[in-house]
Order: structure tokens, then sequence, then C-alpha cells
């Protein structure tokens, strides 16, 4: 049996396109070289770019195969001297831009059907779509749904009554959305589960009361969600997602929550309820955020981090509870000394003490 290669190219780059795109200086006499696909340094061939960001691969980079390769000018000595240089500041940002031109297709999920398709899927007389709606087998679109041109709706999804879709959108295989309005060329990944329920009741002893839940969902242009994650629609105000952001694999957001634009949510964050974040926050793996709480713009907040007060705008905090970096910082070598006149073995923490005294 072949190996399988999922995402091919089109047609390759030469180098002189490559420049243009980037503002980098091929050699003159290479710019008709064209480069057919992309690897990294230890296993790039003559066709392929690669990039060489960090010193620490300088032994990869010093016997790469590479067709060509973004570097620095401060790390360029240590390429071969047959490998086409582009000496940029941002190697790895310059190698983007050109893979995400020679692979525009893998910028979003592909479909397993022909475009403009809805064979195989259960679609409400209702539904309104324009045209080059692709709708797999499987789906399912409730009544009065409107859905946007170069859509994507993935097998087994399902889209409820009255959802709003924009153009050029992705909707993943097994992904449920309902009692949302979605912009343009949003991706949601397979399996995210969007405009259910938030969790809402009032307790007491005679039992709970459960709150109904009838605000919306909102997510804003050019979103990405990942893989299994769940958004909840808001109680008495809507749940929104601004422009730009993207949303880990396994991510919980409660209702009424808001969130800016062009935040970054890494995997398994769960955002508690009536909670703000302002624009360009950024949250590391398996932040918690107490509900009512708010992120100032810039904001950040390392993995593991719990969040149980309002962060200032630009704070970099982390913690249980967060809090700012230097302070935490200060607290993890006051205990791992507690830990040492306690006679307890060394830990990495004792190597950051003996280097910051």
């Amino acid at each position: 049996m072949s190996e399988p290669v999922f995402h091919r190219h089109a047609r390759g780059l030469t180098l002189a396109e490559i420049a243009a795109l980037t503002g980098t200086k091929p050699p003159e006499s290479l710019l008709t070289k064209r480069i057919a696909s992309v690897a990294p340094l230890d296993l790039a061939s003559p066709g392929a770019l690669t990039f060489f960001d960090n010193k620490n691969y300088a032994t990869a980079a010093s016997t790469t195969h590479a067709g060509a390769c973004f570097t620095t000018a401060a790390l360029a000595k240590y390429l071969p001297a047959h490998v086409p240089v582009l000496v940029t500041p941002v190697p790895y940002r310059a190698f983007i831009t050109v893979v995400r031109e020679m692979f525009p297709h893998a910028l979003r999920p592909s479909s397993l059907a022909e475009a403009g398709s809805v064979t195989g899927a259960h679609v409400d007389p209702s539904a309104r779509f324009e045209s080059g709606v692709t709708i797999e087998p499987g789906a399912v679109i409730g009544p009065r749904v409107e859905i946007g041109t170069g859509t994507i709706i993935g097998a087994t999804a399902v889209i409820g009554a009255e959802v709003r879709i924009g153009r050029n959108c992705s909707v993943g295989a097994g992904a449920i959305v309902t009692d949302s309005l979605i912009g343009d060329r949003v991706v949601i990944h397979p399996g995210c589960k969007i405009g259910q329920d938030g969790f809402g009741f009032v307790l007491g002893l005679g039992g709970h009361l459960k709150v109904p839940q009838l605000g919306r969902v909102i997510i804003q242009d050019d979103v990405e969600i990942g893989a299994g994650t769940t958004i909840d629609r808001g109680a008495i105000r809507d749940t929104v997602i601004g422009e730009g952001t993207k949303i880990d694999n396994l991510v919980q957001i409660g209702h009424n929550v808001s969130i800016g634009r062009h935040c970054i949510i890494v995997a398994q964050s769960g955002i508690s309820g009536s909670s703000t974040l302002g624009d360009f926050v950024a949250l590391g793996g398996s932040v918690g955020v107490s509900d009512h709480v708010t992120i100032g713009e810039g904001a950040q907040l390392a993995a593991a981090s719990n969040v149980h007060a309002d962060v200032p705008p630009g704070g970099r905090w982390g913690g249980t509870p967060a809090k700012p970096v230097k302070l935490w910082f200060r607290e993890m070598v006051a205990i791992a000394r507690l830990g040492r006149a306690r006679g307890e073995p060394n830990t990495a923490a004792d190597e950051r003490d003996k280097r910051h005294g």
C-alpha cells in the first residue's frame, strides 16, 4: 500500500514568487527554481522549503538538503553552501506565508462531497442557501436556516432552526449549532456544540430552578473553533466571540461570556458565565476563569492558571489563584526554599532559585 499524502500542492512556487511574497532576496541565478513542498530541516529534500530560527537546531541546519531556507542573518552561517538562503527577521512567519499560498486548501477542513452538493442530507424546505453551499451526507438543516455561498456543512452536522451562517464557513462533521448567528469565514471543527443551554439554576432546599436561557451565540468573522469545544448561549444577553479569535480543542465557554477580537484560547480552558475577555487576550492551556471576571485587553494568562479576580489590561499573570507573574515566581522560589529547609529533595524550582540568586 502506498503512503497517503493528504495535502498535496497545486504547482509549487518559484523562488522569485516566494521572494515577492516575503520581501526576501534569493540568489539571482536561482529565481526560476521551483519549490514543490515544505518540510522540517532534517527531512527537507532539494525541492522543499524549510525554515531555521533557533540555534538549538544548528546541527540539523548544517546537514539539511532543503531547496531553500528562511533564516535570520545571524543564523545563515550554519546552513550548507548549496542551500539557497532567504534572510528575514521573522523566518517562521515568512515560511507560513508561503505555506498558506502553496496549500490554500489546508486552511479549512476539506469536504467529502462535491461543491454545491446536498445529496444525502436532510434539508428543511424553508431553509435558504446562496449558490455554492455544500451539505455533506447525513447533515440535518432545520427550518428557516440561512447559509451563505461557499460554506460547507459536514456529515451528520445538525444546524438548528433559524441559525444564520455566513459565507465561506466550514462546520465540521458531527457539530451541532443552534440559536446562533455566525459571520463569514468561520471554521467550526468536528464535534463542536454551539448554542445549547447555559448552566443556570437557582439553588434551593426545595429543588433547583432551571433558568431559561433566552440569549444567542454571536460568532463574528474569521473565528476558528477547535474540535469538541462547547459554547453555551446566553441567558438574558448574548454569548459573543469576537472577530479573528482562535479557540483550541476542548474549550468550554459559558453563557453570557463576551470574548473580544483576536483572542487566543488554548485547549482545555474553561470560561465561566458572564466573564469578559478584552481584545488580544491569550489564555494558555487549561486556564480556568471564574464567573463575572474581566480580563483586560492584551492580558496573558499562563497555562493551568485559575483566575478569580479581574486582570488589568496588558497583565501577565499565572498561578492559582492567578497573580502577576513576578509575584508568582517569587512565591515559587520561597516555597522551594521552605522545602530545602525541611530537607526535601531538590526540585526544578531550586534550579531556578540558583540561577536567579
